[in-house]
């Protein structure tokens, strides 16, 4: 999947939506990090120009911890988190894209890249 496209997605009651535009490129990623390995999230990281939040502002409630960088984005209403946002090293925002939640996404498209979130 390297052509860049645009995606539609957003939480499982439909409070929250969205649409970002990635080629999912860099890969998509499998963290085990703490919360990931939890949530089974698999994530796309996007600049934050490429992402626009059409419904539900006031809808998500925000979680961090640990070095507090990255807000993991929630639905007050159903607890699914679509996507979170944060600051790449490089200083840049960026939103962490949860591709489950992309509507009609297929997941056998893709091979999700490990990283060791966990020892970070």
């Amino acid at each position: 999947m390297s052509e860049k496209r645009t995606y539609q997605g957003g939480c499982h009651c439909g409070a929250v939506r969205y649409s970002v535009v990635t080629d999912l490129n860099p890969p998509v990623i499998s963290c085990n990090c703490s919360i990931c390995s939890k949530k089974g999230s698999l994530l796309a990281f996007v600049p934050a120009d490429d992402f626009k939040l059409q419904r539900g502002k006031d809808a998500v409630s925000d979680y961090q911890f640990n070095t507090m960088n990255i807000h993991h984005l929630f639905c007050k209403t159903c607890g699914i988190q679509s996507f979170g946002t944060g600051t790449a090293p490089t200083g840049d925002r960026m939103v962490a894209i949860n591709v489950r939640c992309l509507d009609g996404f297929d997941l056998d498209a893709v091979e999700p890249v490990k990283y060791d979130g966990k020892s970070m």
